[in-house]
């Protein structure tokens, strides 16, 4: 997002975490209401285009989202949808990302409350290794002649008892709604939203063997250290790397393992 449509972002977030400061709202509720929203502006290109015309006012926009919502779900998100269309947006389609990230953080907010948020960050990233894995899954995942409802029945079948509940809707809503993305990025965005809400980064370390718990709270440590800001590691076993660990942190790559050092001395013999 760019320019106006960021400012906006920003600012509806704010509202809801005010918003979701307040334990009496049912964050979870919220968050359906809001994935509702977001298909409805998804799926009518005309009406979002209207919702942001910079052409017309922000109090009559703010007036059709309130006409058009009132009755189907609650205040608290008729509220924050037309405090988004107030706002300016560069792009019609930065308001229905913006109103799915209100989403996904809603959700995730009932997870923070119920002490769950670090189960659903590591099931996001086991989800992610698996679907990596597994290229029939994935197929299955991402097919286009597939409906939304057999992917959704496929997805409950696997998490459904399996995984938090908040994993299991945020992970259907990303695989049938896709909304032009890959399956790999959709899960990636909901794990930095996920490690956002703690404020922290995430770290995903690789290693040849697990780490013990008193290396996870050293390494963990030193990258707080580093970075100034908490840290969320995200484990991965990989026999290959042969020793040492592999930090990946965004596009940061700290590689410290014996197979990156032979690789480096092979390309210097080479050279």
């Amino acid at each position: 997002m760019n320019g106006a449509s960021r400012e906006a972002l920003a600012a509806a977030r704010e509202r809801l975490d005010a918003l979701t400061d307040n334990t009496s709202v049912d964050a979870a509720k919220l968050a359906e209401e809001l994935a509702s929203v977001t298909s409805l502006l998804d799926r009518e290109v005309s009406l979002r285009r209207v919702l942001t015309d910079p052409a017309q006012s922000g109090e009559s926009k703010a007036e059709l989202a309130t006409r058009l919502l009132s009755g189907q779900v609650g205040g608290e998100t008729v509220d924050l949808v037309s405090g988004l269309v107030r706002s300016r947006w560069s792009q019609s389609r930065d308001l229905v990302d913006s109103v799915e990230e209100l989403a996904n953080t809603a959700d995730l907010t009932a997870a923070q409350r119920g002490g769950n948020l670090d189960d659903v960050e590591d099931e996001l990233f086991r989800f992610g290794r698996i679907v990596g894995s597994d290229q029939e899954l994935r197929s299955a995942l991402t097919s286009r002649t597939a409906t939304a409802s057999a992917k959704g029945e496929l997805l409950r079948s696997l998490l459904g008892g399996k995984a938090q509940p908040v994993t299991e809707r945020i992970i259907v809503r990303l695989v049938t709604h896709p909304r032009g993305r890959s399956l790999e990025a959709g899960l990636d965005s909901l794990s930095k939203l996920a490690a956002e809400r703690r404020n922290r980064m995430v770290a995903v370390v690789t290693s040849a063997v697990p780490l013990s718990d008193r290396q996870k709270q050293r390494l963990g440590a030193a990258l707080a250290k580093l970075y100034g800001r908490e840290m969320h590691l995200n484990l991965d076993v990989d026999p290959s790397v042969l020793g040492g660990v592999s930090v990946r942190v965004g596009d940061e790559i700290i590689n410290g393992t014996v197979a990156e050092r032979l690789d480096d001395a092979t390309r210097r013999m080479a050279g």
